[in-house]
């Protein structure tokens, strides 16, 4: 039995090395250099009480509020149970440094990365995101359409607190049970889709570390839709600092339109794509007219990648609704497309890192990745801006960043502007704690906890942990989607449905200088 195990750990093992191989990326052995020797940027971390005080220009009672685009696709405000309490406004300037950041007048459209952190904030729950549920339970009750439902990691371990669980109970197994109840056809793992994306990323950075690219370092994450846009609204001439894969939802939407599709016989037109995400933002997220992939594929353009998110507040109040109580659902498993540990771990903050480093490592030196990197603590945690230099042998030391919160973003950002970044590879957030603490989440504490935020985040580390695969490049079904279709990583098929680029939206605001 033994020696089975250890032939397939083997087959899979060179199957990834041929993967990356084709790409001339197995094996690197050039320095790493580029980068200034300054001392890495650090901070004490960001904490919501030192936000939770009164203005020196208003009342406590009387502080204002943040304006909200009538046509805003993941945020919405119900203006009779506004309070003008201005806690929207202490999340929004300090916390994000989304408003106030930019000159008055706008020029032509409200500005909001979307992230719905004035959703978790506001105490009357005057703003929420909007809701789409309507047009999951349309899909549903439709006979001729078949429902997809993907869920993302971080739902999984916040789900249970509307339902009275402790603070990160996982409910992996009674979501995908409550979904099925509801009518969805298909249930799957966002998890193999983080799997999907740290194959496209790490090779990606391998080739910007080896010189096989002209993109710049640091390479950026871009899974994180609210940072994404805070990226083209700010800081523009940075875009091609990120990568561009793209996120893990997204992904997901033209593997299971192309891929999936074909393997089952579905016609595109009649699957219907939805996800349930911990992020108002991915609301804004798949209305971006470039990600149509699907459509380019079939030469539809009418094909879109995704085609509705339903948050976990969402979800939950359709279960109530429709008078199912998840605490009394036995566990099911996913239909198809299983995740590993490492696809997880994306719902922390430091986990997309933590899930790269661990396959970059295996790639550039064909050697199994060593405890530490499995259990990566620099990058674990709620502080603020997380650092660590890790040395990889034949390469060199490979310094990286994980960053979590906007304000926090904006110091690393306006470091790599001056030319003063040391980092190879930075991890950004736009929401603190990461997606555990997403916009759509339960709302907990106000302003929300970091006691919760840390309950949920230990309870994706304990998932992990208890995976039997944690590595994204030992994944089977990976192996067997790029086998029978993508071919390898950054292919002319991956760059068309997996990759993305951006948009210049510096001349949407007038930002304002930073003193």
């Amino acid at each position: 039995m033994g020696e089975q195990k250890s032939k397939q750990k083997e087959m899979t093992r060179r199957g990834f090395l041929k993967l990356f191989g084709g790409l001339g990326l197995v094996g690197a052995t050039a320095t790493l250099t580029g980068c200034s020797s300054k001392e890495p940027i650090g901070g004490e971390g960001w904490m919501p009480q030192q936000y939770q005080v009164a203005s020196s220009k208003y009342p406590t009672q009387v502080r204002g509020r943040i304006p909200i685009d009538p046509n805003n696709p993941s945020i919405v405000r119900d203006d009779e149970k506004c309070i003008l309490c201005g806690q929207c406004l202490e999340v929004c300037q300090n916390v994000q440094t989304v408003f106030g950041y930019y000159e008055l007048p706008i020029i032509d459209e409200i500005v909001c990365v979307n992230c719905g952190q004035c959703a978790l904030w506001c105490p009357t729950a005057a703003i929420t995101e909007r809701n789409d549920t309507t047009r999951l339970k349309e899909a549903i009750e439709d006979p001729d359409t078949v429902v997809v439902v993907q869920t993302a990691p971080a739902t999984r371990v916040g789900l249970g607190e509307e339902f009275g669980l402790p603070a990160g109970t996982f409910v992996e197994g009674q979501q995908i049970a409550a979904l099925r109840k509801l009518g969805a056809d298909y249930v799957f793992d966002t998890n193999f889709a983080a799997d999907l994306t740290i194959m496209e990323e790490s090779a990606e950075l391998i080739k910007r570390m080896t010189g096989k690219s002209d993109a710049p370092l640091p390479q950026f994450t871009s899974c994180s839709p609210g940072w994404v846009k805070f990226c083209e609204y700010y800081y523009p001439d940075l875009s091609e600092n990120l990568s561009t894969a793209k996120s893990p939802m997204q992904m997901f939407g033209s593997v299971i339109k192309t891929y999936f599709a074909k393997q089952n016989n579905i016609k595109p037109k009649r699957i219907f794509n939805a996800a349930i995400m911990p992020c108002t933002a991915k609301k804004f997220e798949i209305s971006r007219p470039e990600f149509n992939s699907s459509g380019h594929y079939y030469k539809d353009e009418t094909i879109r990648d995704m085609d509705a998110v339903v948050t976990t507040r969402e979800l939950a109040w359709m279960l109530k609704e429709n008078g199912i109580d998840l605490t009394s659902l036995s566990e099911e498993k996913y239909d198809a497309f299983a995740g590993t540990g490492a696809g997880l771990i994306f719902g922390a903050t430091g986990g997309v890192m933590e899930a790269a480093v661990r396959t970059a490592y295996f790639v550039i030196t064909k050697q199994d990745v060593p405890e530490g990197l499995l259990n990566l603590k620099k990058v674990r945690g709620l502080d603020g801006v997380k650092e660590a230099t890790l040395p990889i042998p034949g390469v060199g030391d490979l310094k990286i960043a994980v960053v979590h919160g906007l304000s926090n973003a904006r110091k690393l950002m306006e470091e790599v502007r001056r030319g003063e970044s040391p980092y190879h590879f930075v991890e950004i957030m736009c929401c603190p704690g990461g997606c555990i603490s997403g916009g759509g989440q339960p709302r907990t504490a106000l302003p929300p906890s970091d006691e919760v935020r840390q309950a949920r985040i230990d309870s994706i580390y304990k998932g992990d942990k208890a995976q039997k695969i944690r590595l994204s490049h030992e994944n089977p079904e990976i192996l067997k989607l790029y086998q029978e279709f993508l071919k390898e990583p950054l292919s002319h098929l991956s760059e068309e449905l997996l990759h993305t680029k951006y948009t210049d939206r510096g001349d949407r605001l007038n930002a304002r200088e930073l003193v």
